[in-house]
């Protein structure tokens, strides 16, 4: 006869939070990599107007498509690139640009939702919510600068955004994913990952994320200036590993060089992911005595980064096609995630995750 033994489940209150973070994290992954091939396709400048509720709707009708080709018409990108572009044609970059504004409608909203939500059934202290308030102005500034970004495309002359907007829009949306990695570790995601760690690894593994966004940002003015199109060789760059001066400072003054001019943008993209890769190696061969959770997640990044390199630089030999360079991206979002993860359990220790009420957390950093 077999007795059968009761247990009552310990209730979890940030179960209803890590749901809802993870849906906004999917979302923001989705929403880069859409970017990105907004990018690629030239059709961030397609929708000229910008109408946070009116603009949600598409065109419905043939008049309402011809209407709205014709103030793209009206725009520098057309005259000097696109003449001659069909309706169909055009129609292909509107729905991606259309859907690029779509996806950033509803993160709003499901961000927006979920933390009136937290606040009101008080799901999260004090310090959360406050937190979790910095998070959402820093997205709703995400957007605004988007639309800068596109505004300044739009000025006459101009047949694209300006990178360095660009990469901006980019660097605010990686530090909006990064603040709900952190998010989800302090609410209890990742479980039974943490483990004590010098002060110097936290400090480190901290290093490594900076040194990884600073290579996405890298990464967004490739993307703004087109610099992955030239230079499609590899090792060598115009027949060298460090190209000549008059290649790289090219234009005046010569600090403009790091934003515009595509070779020293690409130069500096590649030394960026020699960089990395080498930062990553050395973290994994540093930490190979370590705590096991914490080598296991250094190998992690080493080999993230290692594919990553790999596929960087097929996608240049490739002179970046759409398929390779959304993949590139992709695997840049991901990595990002990893190293934010890495940094945080590591700098939190074992000792401050554990399964506690939200008041309890108080005590956390926030």
């Amino acid at each position: 006869m077999t007795t059968a033994v009761s247990s009552t489940a310990i209730p979890d209150p940030w179960r209803g939070l890590r749901i809802w973070l993870w849906i906004t994290l999917a979302l923001v992954v989705v929403m880069i990599t859409i970017g990105g091939a907004t990018r690629l396709t030239g059709s961030g400048l397609s929708i000229t107007e910008w109408r946070p509720v009116t603009g949600a709707i598409p065109p419905l009708s043939q008049g309402d498509w011809v209407a709205e080709f014709e103030k793209y018409r009206q725009s520098s990108q057309y005259e000097l690139l696109n003449q001659g572009m069909s309706l169909g044609d055009f129609k292909f970059i509107y729905w991606w640009e259309w859907g690029h504004r779509q996806l950033g409608r509803l993160i709003g909203l499901v961000y927006l939702g979920g933390f009136v939500w937290a606040a009101a059934t008080r799901r999260v202290s004090l310090r959360q919510g406050v937190t979790l308030f910095a998070m959402g102005l820093l997205l709703g500034m995400q957007g605004a600068v988007g639309w800068i970004m596109v505004a300044s495309g739009l000025e006459p002359g101009m047949t694209a955004v300006a990178p360095v907007k660009l990469t901006l829009h980019l660097g605010l949306a990686c530090l909006f994913l990064a603040s709900l990695v952190v998010a989800l570790v302090r609410f209890g995601a990742f479980s039974g990952d943490a483990a004590p760690a010098s002060s110097a690894m936290r400090w480190a593994t901290t290093g490594l994320f900076i040194l990884i966004f600073c290579q996405v940002l890298l990464g967004g003015l490739v993307a703004g200036s087109r610099a992955g199109m030239t230079f499609n060789t590899w090792p060598l760059m115009d027949g060298q590993i460090v190209p000549s001066t008059s290649l790289l400072f090219v234009v005046q003054p010569w600090w403009e060089n790091f934003i515009d001019n595509p070779a020293l943008v690409q130069f500096n993209h590649r030394i960026g992911a020699y960089l990395v890769l080498i930062a990553v190696v050395w973290h994994a061969l540093a930490l190979r005595k370590g705590a096991p959770d914490i080598r296991r997640r250094a190998r992690g990044l080493m080999h993230i980064v290692a594919t990553q390199v790999i596929l960087g630089i097929v996608t240049l030999l490739h002179v970046v096609p759409l398929s390779l360079g959304l993949a590139h991206q992709f695997l840049a979002v991901v990595l990002l995630i990893f190293a934010v993860r890495h940094a945080t359990l590591t700098f939190m220790g074992a000792g401050q995750r554990t399964s506690q009420s939200p008041r309890a957390a108080e005590t956390l950093p926030a």
